[in-house]
């Protein structure tokens, strides 16, 4: 597995589960990240409703094989729902495969990760 392919950070103080990505993932890598942040999930006493924001913007548009794995890992029902999710990603490409994989009204994509917590926190959009 690569190292430093994604950072991990719980904000318990504003109820945050800050995500960054760093490269592109395998099956297997996406099994043992899925492992980690299921398990520190639990280990950090975090439950439904928190607000996620997942960094894409240094990991490009991921294999097929790899959102394969996520769905089977991570997919609906496979881990706890947030009440907002934020992606960062300038990437057209990669915004058009997070729509096709990621369907929830409450999630909205971003080019930079500071409007995209400005949303998380507000609920309100940013300025055009």
């Amino acid at each position: 597995m690569t190292l430093f392919m994604y950072d991990i950070l719980f904000r318990h103080d504003i109820n945050l589960l800050d995500i960054a990505w760093h490269g592109l993932f395998t099956g297997e890598e996406v099994a043992a990240y899925a492992r980690e942040v299921k398990g520190r999930f639990v280990a950090e006493g975090f439950s439904p409703g928190y607000l996620l924001r997942m960094d894409m913007s240094r990991s490009a548009v991921q294999p097929q094989e790899a959102l394969a794995a996520f769905r089977e890992h991570l997919g609906e029902g496979n881990f706890p729902r947030a009440s907002r999710i934020a992606i960062v990603t300038p990437s057209a490409i990669a915004r058009l495969q997070v729509k096709r994989e990621m369907t929830q009204s409450y999630l909205r994509i971003f080019e930079t990760a500071p409007p995209a917590l400005t949303w998380l926190l507000t609920g309100e959009e940013p300025a055009a």
